[in-house]
């Protein structure tokens, strides 16, 4: 479905502040694909991450997205198709807005068509869709956001941007901000929005064990590149001491970030 072909990204080209970010990204992702995606800070997942949205343009490579080059395409255009969920819980609503205005924008795609009204079926339907998360938000349609807690607005962020349908879905360690409670109910949200609606779904952690438990394919980065990339049946069989053992075998030295294994 996304296939990025011999992707480089290069900061400040040809002074003493140059920064090879990526090189040679090679990734066919698959419809209904959950990868994970783990590596040290500087690794290149956030890089990677804002190629495949359009932020960053790449140095050289190209990007198709089924079987149509995207690599040009801005970011706006990009954005109806790749939804993207980012660490902190405020950045995916408008928190000075009704729940029920957020859930309206979320069915309009945008602010287009948004002085529809908000009739007693719609607030129906979007009761009936809250309710997957279990929080009792499906009460609360009249209150403002910024009222609800971070867990809450990022669940409500999830909901609201599987409901827009995407193509691929951009997890950018969604739940790192969040207290384990909440993670862990962001988490099996993730897990069971993506089962029931077929989503494909990438998911940077820092998380080992979480990288390990979810999804059916785990990408190691390091220094921009892609150093490991195990599916199905051989990732549901690895250990945490097997990432480190292999990441030790390809870098010949340990992985940098002991929080990576201690999370």
């Amino acid at each position: 479905m996304l296939k990025l072909e011999n992707i480089g990204i290069t900061f400040n080209p040809g002074t003493s502040d140059e920064n090879i970010a990526l090189k040679n990204i090679n990734l066919e992702i698959h419809k209904g694909d959950f990868i994970t995606v783990i590596g040290s800070n500087g690794a290149g997942k956030s890089t990677l991450y804002n190629v495949i949205s359009g932020t960053l343009q790449p140095s050289c490579g190209h990007i198709f997205l089924n079987s149509q080059e995207i690599t040009k395409q801005p970011e706006y255009k990009r954005a109806a198709y790749i939804g993207r969920i980012f660490q902190n819980p405020l950045l995916g609503t408008a928190g000075k807005m009704s729940l029920a205005d957020n859930m309206m924008i979320c069915s309009k795609k945008g602010w287009k068509g948004l002085k529809i009204s908000l009739t007693k079926k719609k607030k129906e339907e979007f009761r009936e869709k809250l309710k997957q998360l279990n929080m009792g938000l499906e009460e609360r349609l009249n209150d403002n956001v910024e009222q609800f807690s971070g867990g809450q607005r990022q669940a409500l962020t999830l909901l609201m941007t599987v409901l827009s349908t995407p193509e691929i879905l951009l997890l950018d360690e969604h739940t790192a901000a969040l207290d384990p409670t909440n993670a862990a109910i962001v988490m099996e949200l993730t897990k069971k929005f993506a089962q029931e609606n077929n989503l494909t779904v990438m998911m940077v952690t820092h998380n080992m064990q979480q990288a390990l438990d979810y999804g059916n394919r785990l990408l190691m980065m390091d220094g921009g590149e892609i150093i490991m990339d195990i599916k199905d049946s051989e990732k549901q069989k690895l250990t945490l001491q097997d990432l480190a053992d292999r990441f030790k075998q390809i870098k010949n030295h340990q992985i940098i970030s002991d929080k990576m294994i201690l999370q």
